[in-house]
């Protein structure tokens, strides 16, 4: 009868002992810290995505505009120097090598942004449907990229309110002591928005066509 209740007790404790771990959240840090990790895989993947669509994008531009040399030459530098920022799973704990990383791909959100404006003065380039389709490709990629953002910041939000809340703080400072914070993208000047690469608009800086003059008509009023 002893050996049954021993067998029946220690059958619970293999049995509730976990649920118990469970219920007081020690599986939570490393959950939200591999949510976490998969979103910043979404970021790079989306920067990746654009990067790989400049170079098509530079040299149609280039075939039309080459004489707007500065530009290009900018945008290639700034993907070249987006590109050679090496990130890994230790970047989102680093602030240093994150915010080198940040700052890179938010100088080359900047200069496409120059880049597309450029179409405005070249009516040929803008009705090229080789450019137009890597015009689709650019700005549904840099939506991508926002939203990858805004849900990478929402899963390190998630994250590091779990290494400093009861009862899972517990836990952060036990079992998952090498757990650190991560960090965020933060907004800038050039972060988090796409580059103008709508090209139904006109520049609404630009002044306005004056109309035509009709032979033997008054002159527009000034």
């Amino acid at each position: 009868m002893n050996t049954l209740m021993k067998r029946l007790a220690l059958a619970a404790v293999l049995v509730l002992g976990p649920l118990t771990l469970a219920g007081c959240g020690v599986n939570t840090i490393p959950t939200k810290e591999e949510t976490a990790k998969a979103k910043w895989a979404d970021v790079q993947n989306q920067y990746q995505r654009r990067a790989d669509l400049i170079p098509n994008l530079v040299e149609t531009v280039k075939g039309y505009a080459a004489q707007e040399r500065s530009v290009l030459v900018e945008v290639t530098q700034a993907r070249a120097s987006a590109t050679q920022v090496k990130v890994d799973a230790s970047t989102i704990t680093d602030p240093a090598q994150f915010q080198a990383y940040a700052q890179a791909q938010d100088k080359l959100s900047g200069v496409l942004g120059r880049l597309m404006m450029v179409q405005e003065r070249y009516p040929d380039l803008k009705s090229n449907e080789n450019f137009l389709a890597l015009q689709s490709q650019l700005e549904g990629t840099e939506n991508r990229i926002a939203v990858s953002r805004r849900d990478y910041n929402e899963a390190v939000r998630d994250f590091n309110t779990t290494l400093r809340t009861f009862p899972t703080v517990i836990w952060a400072k036990t079992m998952y002591g090498s757990s650190k914070p991560m960090q965020l993208f933060q907004a800038s000047a050039s972060a988090q928005s796409a580059p103008t690469v709508s090209f139904g608009a006109a520049n609404p800086g630009a002044p306005m066509p004056a109309a035509p003059v009709t032979p033997g008509s008054a002159p527009p009023a000034k």
